[in-house]
């Protein structure tokens, strides 16, 4: 995932389509979502034609969440996942962490709104270096995020080292579609009609231009299996949602 410049020797990494230095990543994803924050759930919603909500739900019907567990919840933003993690677990607590301010702001008004707050933490923090300690959550989840941190790898370490023995890991995220035939029809839709949607909605082309780039850029469903088995996660598998526009990946710490 990560390069070595010949000159200086500095790692490297993308940014979408672009390379850029592994210090610089996180600033400019900080920026793409901070820019969007406001629109966020909006821009899903128009992006996929409300085909993420259902996304969502089958990773729950995977995950079937359970009274007393505790959800981490990385990159979780506006809360979409712990809202829907706690609604089906009864009796249970979700912590949201994201790079981002400003969307944790969004899901923390949403939580108050849907009189979920109480059962909530939100922290601003770095995937790749949780500040938790080892064995510390039941369940660890980030959708549509993993492909926006600059090592991956780090963080499905980290993912591992949270989690109790027993432990469940669910990866949500855009991946590649599976019937070849269809891909020239994908990419026609996300290079020209995703961008101009952001434009219109959130004034920020650039931002869903990178966020499509990401897309491209991100291993596919079998690459991605073998870093999380990589990881230390047994029993790793992934189903294709929408023919693997999505696919949902999963793992035990056993």
């Amino acid at each position: 995932m990560t390069d070595q410049t010949s000159d200086s020797a500095e790692a490297t990494t993308h940014f979408g389509f672009d390379t850029v230095p592994e210090a610089e990543k996180a600033g400019r994803v900080r920026g793409v979502f901070t820019s969007v924050a406001n629109r966020y759930d909006l821009m899903n919603d128009l992006m996929s034609a409300g085909i993420h909500r259902a996304w969502k739900d089958a990773m729950m019907d995977c995950l079937a969440p359970r009274p007393g567990q505790h959800l981490l919840d990385v990159a979780g933003g506006t809360g979409d996942i712990a809202f829907r993690f706690l609604r089906r677990a009864g009796d249970a607590r979700a912590t949201v962490l994201d790079l981002t301010e400003s969307m944790l702001a969004e899901g923390r008004a949403r939580a108050e709104a849907q009189s979920l707050d109480d059962r909530l933490d939100w922290l601003v923090g770095d995937a790749m270096a949780l500040p938790f300690p080892d064995a510390s959550f039941d369940v660890y989840t980030i959708s549509f995020g993993i492909r926006n941190v600059t090592r991956p790898e780090d963080a499905l370490a980290e993912a591992f080292r949270v989690l109790r023995p027993g432990g469940r890991l669910m990866v949500l995220e855009f991946s590649q579609v599976a019937v070849p035939a269809l891909q020239w029809a994908y990419d026609r839709y996300s290079f020209n009609v995703i961008p101009w949607i952001g434009e219109i909605v959130t004034r920020d082309r650039a931002s869903y231009q990178y966020l499509v780039e990401s897309i491209r850029r991100f291993p596919d469903q079998e690459r991605f299996l073998d870093m999380i088995r990589a990881a230390g996660f047994e029993q790793a598998k992934y189903r294709n949602l929408t023919i693997g526009v999505a696919a949902l990946h999963s793992g035990w710490k056993l």
